[in-house]
């Protein structure tokens, strides 16, 4: 698997693959979008575009990775002429282990079926069709535009109006849509969807507006993954000591949607095919520190990271001490 960083120094970029624990510069290419149009209107691979622009020079990758370098990482995609053209989005209820955090969210046991297990025995029986069948829908939800993404280091926000904040330790697809309205999938990354679960367990119905909070992405894009079983951890510090982690897992074969289901109900929608829009979906959580009681404080660092995916994401948490203001809204008369 060929995994990519964008990086930047002052006002130079580049893409550079990961030759550990070295990046090896891609020449000619400032982003990975770009890289993208070219591979779409070449006809050709990534693969075969990452092996011929391999012509740069070495870097350090530790010393980026940790802040000591000039040279800074960036998110492993972004749009180049604005973030509005770049659709966040997610998937949940998609995973064999995460109705169990979403059932005891709603309810005081199991005694009760929540349309959030219904949902979830739907995915269950209809969530993986055959081939050339369309399967059942899975849950959907809005996260915002690219302006909402934070890169590895970046801190990620609970601000004034929330209730909390709280990882959800995922691996996300970034996808393209051509000039024909055809979508591609670039790659995938480690994703931290990052939620206000405090605001949600008040009531189901918040679940859209609890999901329209900061998240992240990175460090690396993965090429054409092995997306069958994918083991991960996710690690919560507060002051440099452990307190909370968990081995998890994601994948096709953790899940209950196949990833052709999810995406053939993601990108069915003629608004998501518009020519040029980048899109990053987060195909879901198997397990939350919310779930096992933890609440997340100001400057705790989260941590997430799945094997093959490349070098862990880390984020620390901030939390807004201001109050939350007043909109004020201007009649145009």
């Amino acid at each position: 698997m060929k995994r990519l960083v964008q990086i930047q120094n002052g006002s130079t970029r580049h893409v550079a693959f990961v030759e550990e624990p070295h990046l090896h510069i891609l020449a000619g290419v400032s982003s990975i979008y770009e890289l993208a149009q070219q591979a779409i209107e070449s006809e050709t691979s990534l693969f075969a575009l990452i092996r011929e622009r391999a012509t740069g020079g070495l870097l350090d990758y530790d010393a980026i990775y940790s802040g000591s370098s000039p040279w800074q990482l960036l998110l492993p995609i972004d749009h180049p002429e604005n973030p509005a053209r770049c659709l966040v989005s997610g998937t949940g209820l998609t995973h064999l282990g995460s109705a169990k955090n979403r059932q005891s969210m709603h309810t005081g046991g199991d005694e009760q079926l929540t349309d959030s297990m219904k949902m979830f025995r739907w995915g269950v029986e209809g969530g993986k069709p055959a081939d050339g069948e369309i399967g059942i829908p899975p849950e959907w939800f809005y996260k915002g535009n690219g302006s909402i993404l934070r890169g590895h280091g970046d801190p990620l926000d609970v601000p004034p109006y929330a209730d909390d904040g709280g990882e959800e330790a995922e691996i996300a697809g970034v996808y393209l849509i051509d000039a024909n309205g055809q979508p591609h999938r670039i790659g995938m990354a480690i994703g931290n969807e990052f939620s206000d679960h405090k605001f949600e367990k008040k009531n189901y119905l918040n679940l859209a507006g609890s999901k329209i909070r900061t998240c992240s992405l990175g460090p690396e894009m993965v090429i054409d993954p092995d997306f069958g079983s994918i083991a991960g951890k996710v690690t919560l510090k507060r002051g440099g000591s452990e307190l909370w982690s968990k081995e998890i897992l994601t994948g096709e074969d953790e899940m209950c949607h196949s990833l052709r289901n999810i995406e053939q109900h993601h990108f069915k929608f003629e608004t998501h095919r518009r020519p040029g829009d980048l899109h990053v979906h987060y195909y879901g959580a198997c397990a939350l520190s919310f779930g096992d009681g933890i609440e997340l404080a100001d400057k705790d660092l989260m941590e997430i990271s799945f094997n093959g995916f490349g070098r862990a994401l880390r984020n620390p948490l901030h939390v807004a001490k201001e109050q939350a203001p007043l909109i004020h809204i201007q009649s145009l008369k």
